[in-house]
């Protein structure tokens, strides 16, 4: 399905610039023309995450609903910027592929439409094909948690905005070490995106030496005291990437622990319950808009159609290629109402950002934690870095 909406409201913060040299210079006022910035959305019909059934359990690490609105919200904000810089308007054009094997053509229609920034909401496999099918376009995963995409599948086109499983489990890690809980118990599940979180904590692990007490395999079945029986623990770990048996942990352990993982305190994008740094006021808009509370998901959505923004207003008449290459190297910054300006990073196209350690009606820390550091940026003791990424398309 596909329309369109102008972005016409005035923003409500300036956007964050700054950083390398920039590869074209900002066309003089003189020589500027009208031109509408047209904006990209994709999404996926069979995308799981959003059938209603699954949207009404509110599962603490998933979609709420669509992002389109988020989209929308940030192009709102940037419209001054674009302005100056000689742009007249924006808008948000929609797309939505039946399935993943629809992306190709559905990426052509928003070329056809003038389009080179694309904000993707579609899941993994969904992401592969509009990697391999977008060149000369700027790709922002913002749906996508899996390290394969910012790993071995990585493309130089293809940035991401969504924390990374990896950058999840380190914050997880963080809390775990910071709060000397250093002797989880560990639950996953048996499917194979829970075999993928499993595979990011246990890198975690390895990374801040944490010396977990035991792992147990859970099912649909299982009965979270028996699991929690028999051994003595700091906390416990859920990993589900469903959810559905993480939502039944807190509270029902054998000993009074923790939950981390899954559900209890769970490494997020974005949470309601954030009030720092005038996030307040970006979560007030976006009830207004929505009627319901910004997650992670919409989060990535906003900061990717900022990022977008930025990047055609610092260097409106460079080339898509130079533009990639600004954004790569850290010459567009995005204030993500998070305390710090945030940037890509040139190894694999992943937005360094905070995550905030949330709960049901709180965020309990901020990761990186105090204490903890990196030679370079602190940003980067969360997700794989420089040294250990498996990425060959990055700067």
């Amino acid at each position: 399905m596909l329309g369109a909406a102008a972005a016409l409201l005035a923003p409500a913060g300036a956007l964050a610039q700054g950083g390398a040299s920039p590869p074209a210079a900002p066309w003089p006022a003189a020589a500027r023309t009208q031109r509408t910035l047209s904006l990209g959305l994709l999404s996926q019909a069979d995308d799981p995450r959003y059938a209603p059934e699954v949207l009404q359990h509110a599962y603490p690490n998933a979609p709420g609903g669509r992002s389109a609105p988020a989209a929308q919200l940030a192009l709102n904000d940037s419209i001054v910027a674009l302005q100056v810089a000689g742009w007249s308007a924006a808008r948000l054009v929609e797309v939505q592929a039946p399935d993943a094997a629809g992306v190709p053509a559905a990426l052509r229609r928003l070329q056809r439409q003038g389009v080179q920034h694309v904000v993707l909401e579609l899941p993994a496999a969904g992401v592969e094909a509009a990697a391999s099918a977008g060149q000369g376009l700027i790709l922002f995963n913002a749906a996508a948690p899996e390290d394969a995409l910012r790993g071995a599948q990585c493309a130089p086109h293809l940035l991401h905005t969504l924390p990374s499983h990896a950058m999840q489990m380190d914050a997880i890690a963080q809390l775990l070490v910071a709060r000397r809980w250093g002797r989880p118990l560990v639950l996953v599940g048996t499917t194979p995106q829970d075999a993928l979180l499993r595979a990011a904590w246990q890198r975690s692990v390895r990374r801040y030496a944490l010396t977990p007490v035991a792992e147990k395999v859970f099912g649909p079945a299982d009965d979270v005291r028996l699991l929690t029986a028999e051994v003595d623990y700091d906390a416990v770990v859920v990993l589900d990437a469903q959810g559905r048996f993480a939502r039944e942990v807190p509270y029902r352990t054998v000993l009074p622990r923790p939950v981390v993982g899954s559900n209890g305190v769970v490494a997020q994008a974005w949470s309601p319950f954030h009030e720092k740094h005038g996030a307040e006021e970006l979560t007030r808009r976006f009830l207004l808009r929505t009627g319901r509370a910004m997650g992670s998901y919409d989060w990535a959505t906003w900061v990717a159609a900022r990022a977008a923004a930025a990047v055609a207003s610092s260097f409106n008449t460079a080339t898509v290629a130079q533009q990639l290459q600004a954004l790569r190297q850290g010459a567009v910054g995005v204030d993500g109402y998070k305390g710090q300006r945030l940037g890509f990073r040139g190894w694999d196209g992943q937005l360094r950002q905070p995550l905030l350690l949330a709960h049901g009606n709180g965020v309990a820390d901020v990761a990186p934690l105090e204490g903890f550091q990196h030679p370079g940026h602190v940003l980067d003791t969360l997700g794989v870095d420089a040294a250990e990424t498996q990425c060959r398309a990055g700067s």
